[in-house]
């Protein structure tokens, strides 16, 4: 074939037997020369958009199509009529003009005339039928209508087909006739499929917007029409603009305003027959119930204070001295400062009720939360939301309950904390006393960041010892020692007495009750450190004098020593006393228990038998080994005594039987009965002793000791030995406990010995 004017074009299908219109900007930059009416051309396909100065001859495929001009305008408008499919060869490229060697590449007919009609026809049909479903339709089926065979509708709706053109040229490229109907088929077959999907979806987002903003316009006229309801019918205010009210007016941080807001919206898609619309709505209240707001600061009145702790409380002079200094401390920063305080005491010595005194002192609310018994983690974290029957963990609640953002917190019984399967709510503690995180404490049922550094965190235990480790560190321990028998008295006459009166309606004028009968009940009617049973045996009497005013019996009633058999029954307390005929074998010990102090017989035997030591008494795991160290000991220091030992059975009992006891504190006590039993001299019965010995001899501290000295006095115990190292421990026990003993700090067993007259 000779040579011909060579046109490159790209993204262009092009078969025989196809008229083709295009513009000649369509070949700008590329140097054709002019094209006239009955001008023979070919089309060399690009592989890709490429401009003229960076074409090569490897940028063209082979295959292309050579076709006849028919008509040409002025303005730029080019009539074509294809011809054939054409190979090019030894392509060149020389600038802006491309030269090759062309020839006519044959095509396989493998498929009849009346298969190619048939197969047409019926494709132009489908389209037809696909247009009428379109609103362009109309003007789509007059160019439909067109078409003469399959070349012409592949080249009208290539530009509509979703194939890219490394696939527009395989179809150019195929010889097979058949094979080229096959995809032209599929191109156009997908293009139908495609366009009915993508108008039935753009039909439902149609829809779907549609009715949104319908929905949206229903809202809002709903919206309006409820504001002014509610301004006409203050009492028909719904849940979504009340919400919507104290959500504005909360002052909420940025986080649990967003979660607040999304918790509303799904509450107002909801509607109230939704099954979530009960769960957020509790948790709407609950958030909104909440003081956001930090407190204003108030004037802190160290003297007031100090009237209003001594006014509510008897004695506990370091506990009030320390809280004062906690209060000073936090008037000089104006804001919460200083140690998280642990008061630690036996029940009943006022370590809850004195957190009532510490927020009036302030002038905040107050809250306490029990602690006692709790397992589960999610009692101080809260529950997830996605959990049914969800709620806020017990910090918050109590935050809701004081509804502000700095009360004074009372956390009882943290020693009774539990871990087990549900968690460790101890460690979930951690984060609500340490100053350092509680300023963003995220309860789980909130899931926002809530500021606890203002509240003022007072925990009580009666223990420490099963307190962790970590936890503990975050606090200081402030002990309460038991109250003396002087201070009881005072306490019922200053407070119980007149406030069991004034609870049972009781007037002065109607119950006077003795001095010597408040005396009798501390001493006979209670057994404890603090004055809770004492508070109950006042109360029983008052109850017991209500019921005489009432029958109109007696118009007064005085209370003397004598009648508290009838008005309380027999005495229920049995204080152990020192017994005057000792043997000896015995020494009294002191002991620490949760209801204060109380002392402690060890009383030792020996008899014939085989070397066998028998120890009884309840006593736990530390007690015994005492027995043991006691036991070398004085085979060391009785050498000729205990020689026969192994032909002796001894027996060491620590009277009650049915009372568990353990502790070390009565190690010095056991080496001392077992010297008295082996050298057969009695030791003084009113000396008393307390201290853990070690095998060396030494004599260790011990805890309790207040309780203890108390107890002494009380069995009526004139001398003390104690461990060299609690003599600081002195400053906590009450004057006129130590005006009655003779206190004796000793430093080894040699010591209590020598001091006792058995060595």
């Amino acid at each position: 074939m000779k040579k011909i004017i060579i046109i490159p074009i790209y993204d262009t299908l092009l078969l025989p037997d196809v008229t083709f219109y295009f513009r000649k900007e369509v070949i700008d930059g590329w140097t054709v020369g002019n094209l006239n009416a009955g001008d023979t051309v070919a089309f060399i396909m690009l592989k890709q958009d490429i401009s003229v100065n960076a074409a090569g001859p490897e940028d063209f495929y082979p295959v292309g199509i050579s076709a006849k001009i028919e008509n040409t305008d002025n303005e730029g408008n080019i009539r074509i009529r294809t011809l054939d499919r054409v190979d090019f060869t030894n392509i060149t490229v020389k600038g802006d003009k491309v030269n090759a060697e062309i020839t006519v590449r044959p095509e396989i007919d493998d498929i009849s005339a009346e298969d190619r009609k048939e197969e047409f026809e019926k494709i132009k049909s489908e389209y037809l039928k696909f247009v009428q479903n379109f609103q362009w339709g109309l003007w789509a089926r007059g160019f439909i209508l067109q078409w003469k065979n399959m070349n012409e509708l592949a080249c009208a709706m290539a530009g509509y087909f979703s194939i890219t053109w490394e696939e527009k040229y395989a179809v150019i490229e195929a010889d097979s006739i058949s094979e080229r109907y096959t995809l032209i088929e599929n191109a156009a077959y997908e293009f139908m499929e495609m366009a009915i999907v993508q108008s039935g979806a753009e039909e439902t987002q149609k829809e779907e917007h549609e009715k949104q903003y319908r929905e949206a316009a229903i809202r809002k006229q709903i919206d309006i029409l409820q504001k002014e309801l509610e301004e006409m019918h203050p009492e028909s205010i719904s849940d979504i603009s009340k919400f919507r009210r104290m959500i504005d007016e909360s002052g909420m941080n940025e986080t649990a305003r967003k979660e607040a807001d999304k918790v509303l919206n799904r509450m107002k898609q909801e509607g109230q027959d939704g099954h979530e619309y009960g769960m957020l709505y509790d948790y709407l209240d609950f958030v909104t119930a909440l003081a956001w707001r930090p407190a204003e600061p108030t004037e802190i009145n160290l003297e007031k204070a100090e009237q209003i702790l001594d006014a509510d409380h008897y004695g506990l002079k370091k506990v009030k001295e320390r809280i004062i200094q906690q209060m000073a401390v936090m008037a000089l920063n104006k804001k919460q400062a200083g140690s998280i305080l642990l008061f630690v005491g036996a029940p009943g010595t006022g370590k809850t009720s004195i957190g009532q005194s510490i927020a009036k002192a302030l002038g905040r609310e107050y809250v306490r939360i029990s602690l006692g018994g709790i397992r589960d983690e999610a009692e101080i974290r809260g529950h997830r939301r996605t959990y049914i029957g969800a709620m806020p963990g017990r910090i918050m609640e109590g935050m809701k309950r004081a509804g502000s953002s700095n009360p004074v917190m009372v956390l009882d019984e943290v020693d009774k904390l539990v871990r087990d399967y549900g968690g460790d709510p101890a460690s979930a503690l951690l984060e609500v006393l340490d100053p350092e995180q509680n300023n963003s404490f995220t309860d789980h049922y909130m899931n926002v960041p809530y500021d606890l550094s203002n509240v003022l965190f007072v925990c009580t235990a009666n223990s420490v010892d099963t307190i962790p480790e970590p936890l503990l560190n975050r606090m200081e321990v402030i002990s309460f020692s038991g109250y003396t028998a002087v201070d009881k008295y005072n306490i019922a006459r200053k407070h119980l007495i007149p406030k069991a009166m004034k609870q049972m309606g009781i007037k002065a004028k109607n119950l006077g009750i003795t001095d010597a009968a408040v005396r009798k009940i501390i001493e006979d009617y209670t057994a404890e450190a603090g004055v809770r049973g004492l508070k109950k045996q006042i109360d029983n009497l008052c109850r017991y004098a209500a019921v005489k005013l009432v029958k109109g019996e007696e118009e007064k009633i005085s209370v003397t020593p004598k009648k508290l058999r009838e008005y309380l029954g027999t005495k229920v307390i049995d204080h152990d006393v020192i017994d005057k005929n000792t043997i000896p074998g015995i020494v009294t010990g002191l002991a620490w228990t949760m209801a204060g102090g109380e002392i402690l017989f060890i009383e030792t035997k020996k008899v014939r038998g085989s070397g066998k030591v028998t120890i009884t008494g309840q006593l736990g795991d530390v007690m015994r080994e005492s027995v043991e160290i006691a036991i070398s000991l004085v085979k060391g220091i009785l050498p000729k005594e205990t020689e026969n030992l192994a032909e002796q059975d001894l027996h060491i009992h620590v009277p009650e039987g049915a009372v568990p006891k353990d502790g070390p504190s009565a190690g010095i006590t056991i080496v001392t009965a077992l010297t008295s039993l082996f050298t057969g001299k009695k030791v003084d019965p009113k000396i008393a002793m307390t201290g853990e010995v070690s095998l060396r001899g030494n004599v260790m501290p011990i805890g309790g000791l207040p309780e203890k000295l108390m107890a002494a006095v009380r069995a009526g115990v004139k001398k003390v030995y104690i461990p060299e190292k609690n003599v600081r421990d002195l400053e906590d026990v009450a004057e006129e406990v130590k005006a009655e003993l003779e206190i004796i700090p000793v430093k080894t067993i040699k010591e209590v010995l020598e001091a006792t007259g058995l060595r």
